[in-house]
């Protein structure tokens, strides 16, 4: 009689990666979507917020050290649940342990790499936008008008698929190269463009 593993809880970082890459074949390339109930929309985006910081390089400064954190924050209410902090548990990039914060105010956001900018956020926008504008900072969020206000990142659900569209100047404003392997399937934007 043949004794099955136990899955293990987290996978190494590799399978995580080839994991996230099926993901997003299927999502940005046409495959099914998965169902849009607002759990499991947050579930997919909470992974996508984790692998944007394997495909975007920051500059030495945007690190108090070589093994400082590397943060991912939310700002306003937080979609995430459990979910974001689970994706990254354990993980870690370029010597960097993942961590979450949550920020009720922009001002309380300090050493941040990646900013999910909620939709409770909206009315304050484009002042959140502009406060980070001389700041490494990946911006990200989903509101209709977020790359057009200057945000780097907005994810987009067409058609029941999610789209990403990326507003490559305000990167490189920020000083951040984000890598081809993220551009490529991307819908390209500028600030005014949406």
């Amino acid at each position: 009689m043949a004794v099955l593993e136990k899955p293990r809880r987290h996978p190494r970082p590799g399978g995580r990666i080839l994991i996230w890459i099926l993901v997003c074949l299927c999502l940005l390339t046409g495959g099914k979507a998965v169902a849009q109930t607002a759990t499991n929309e947050y579930q997919v985006k909470a992974v996508f917020l984790f692998n944007f910081a394997q495909f975007v390089q920051w500059p030495s400064e945007a690190f108090a050290g070589p093994e400082s954190p590397l943060v991912i924050g939310v700002l306003g209410d937080d979609p995430f649940g459990k979910y974001l902090d689970d994706t990254v548990r354990g993980e870690r990039i370029n010597n960097h342990p993942l961590v979450v914060q949550r920020y009720s105010s922009l001002k309380d956001v300090r050493a941040c790499q990646v900013l999910f900018i909620s939709a409770s956020e909206s009315p304050n926008l484009q002042r959140v936008v502009d406060g980070l504008k001389s700041r490494s900072i990946l911006t990200v969020g989903d509101v209709e008008n977020f790359s057009r206000d200057g945000g780097m990142i907005r994810f987009i659900t067409e058609n029941h698929k999610l789209r990403l569209a990326i507003n490559v100047e305000a990167a490189k404003a920020a000083h951040l190269t984000i890598s081809s392997k993220l551009l490529r399937p991307a819908r390209i934007v500028t600030a005014g463009g949406g």
